[in-house]
């Protein structure tokens, strides 16, 4: 039986999960990131993206968090993330909107846009289909 810790992912609005886990599995700022039982302590941010948390017997759930930051203590883990959503919740239509939106944005620059506002939002819409597409090729793999 593999080692658990507890972990607590949390976003502005609400809390997202709560229990013992067997691994984490994100991006941090400087990358990708695993988190298993026995970690050193770290604080880091984290990028738009998915978080794998792999609970007791390797059962997996996937969540989409936007940008916020990861606490790693000897027996708790804390994300505290801006926004999220379970991954399976995801509205692709809408990432794509938000996506074409970032775009035209950052194309019809204007002296009113704020450059970096579109970027990061860009990013996020494109984190939130790279989360999409994971889980259509777990689901292919699985199945």
């Amino acid at each position: 039986m593999a080692m658990m810790f507890h972990c607590d992912i949390v976003t502005a609005e609400k809390s997202m999960f709560s229990g013992p886990v067997e691994m984490l599995v994100l991006t941090g700022t400087l990358g990708e990131l695993g988190v298993a039982y026995g970690h050193a302590p770290l604080l880091t941010g984290i990028k738009p993206g998915p978080v794998r948390v792999v609970r007791q017997g390797g059962q997996e759930e996937i969540y989409f968090l936007s940008s916020g930051f990861l606490e790693v203590q000897p027996h708790l883990v804390t994300i505290l993330a801006d926004a999220g959503d379970r991954a399976g919740d995801l509205d692709e239509a809408a990432a794509l909107e938000a996506k074409r939106q970032a775009e035209q944005e950052l194309q019809n620059r204007g002296a009113e846009m704020e450059y970096s506002a579109a970027l990061s939002r860009l990013g996020e819409a494109a984190a939130r289909l790279r989360t999409i597409e994971e889980l259509r090729r777990r689901a292919r793999h699985a199945g």
